[in-house]
């Protein structure tokens, strides 16, 4: 029991030094001049960055790809329109 007390008490003593550590990270972090929150808000405007990026660029996917299906039925038409014109030119002949 003795020993199981002692690895208790060792392990809330671990994990009070823990939390204060976490605690201070979460401090550092608040404070907008410290180094590693200005990497944080660095990181976090560069995901926000390419976030907005990524969306204009799977909005304009998605535009090129309407074009595409548009110009894909532009050409089918052509072609018959194409065949109907050559068989009446062979007609014509």
């Amino acid at each position: 029991v003795a020993a199981l007390q002692d690895e208790k008490n060792s392990l809330m003593s671990e994990n009070e030094i823990m939390n204060d550590r976490l605690e201070q990270l979460d401090d550092s972090l608040d404070d907008p001049n410290t180094v590693v929150a200005k990497k944080y808000f660095s990181a976090q405007l560069q995901l926000e960055q390419l976030q907005e990026e990524n969306f204009r660029l799977e909005a304009a996917k998605d535009d090129y790809r309407v074009h595409c299906e548009d110009l894909e039925k532009q050409l089918i038409e052509l072609q018959h329109r194409n065949d109907e014109l050559t068989s009446l030119a062979e007609e014509s002949r």
